[in-house]
């Protein structure tokens, strides 16, 4: 004790610690646990969204049932695939491969929808940050891995739109 301190003044030195500090740190813990929770079920939402698109528009859309309607409603106008040809790097875009599909309707009918998929997908990776997201996607026939794709999407006021594809076609 210092020679001008009393037992009853307390050290001005040494910080105070307040009777309230237990109650503050539970009630932290009481709102940072349901904030948690919340974002974990806005992250799980969100990759449900970004997968519900992707197997609409682009596992059924263009695989399984060729359905221009639904291409259009999960992928923005603006889309385009970079397809590595000859190591050159070509643009696709949306409107003409839509095109090819509907020149295919053409000659041979679609698969009706309900109809069982020829096509299975997997999604080992599904990544998102704010209003950008890439999905990664494993699509199989028969069993085997024919592609693996990497979308990329925007989240727009309407929803997540696939903006951009790169991919590789499995031998």
């Amino acid at each position: 004790m210092r020679p001008d301190s009393s037992p009853q003044s307390p050290d001005p030195d040494r910080p105070r610690r307040s009777a309230l500090r237990p109650h503050a740190l539970a009630l932290l813990l009481a709102l940072a646990v349901p904030a948690t929770v919340a974002l974990a079920d806005d992250a799980a939402s969100e990759r449900e969204a970004v997968i519900g698109v992707v197997s609409d528009a682009y596992v059924d859309g263009i695989h399984n049932y060729r359905d221009p309607a639904a291409i259009r409603r999960g992928f923005h106008p603006d889309f385009e695939m970079l397809v590595l040809r000859d190591d050159k790097l070509e643009k696709l875009p949306l409107e003409k491969w839509i095109a090819a599909i509907e020149a295919r309707n053409a000659k041979e009918a679609p698969p009706a929808a309900g109809s069982p998929r020829t096509t299975t997908a997997a999604f080992p990776l599904v990544e998102i940050t704010g209003t950008a997201a890439i999905c990664k996607v494993e699509l199989s026939r028969d069993g085997k891995l024919v592609f693996t794709d990497y979308l990329a999407l925007y989240r727009f006021t309407d929803g997540w739109k696939i903006v951009g594809k790169s991919f590789y076609r499995h031998p």
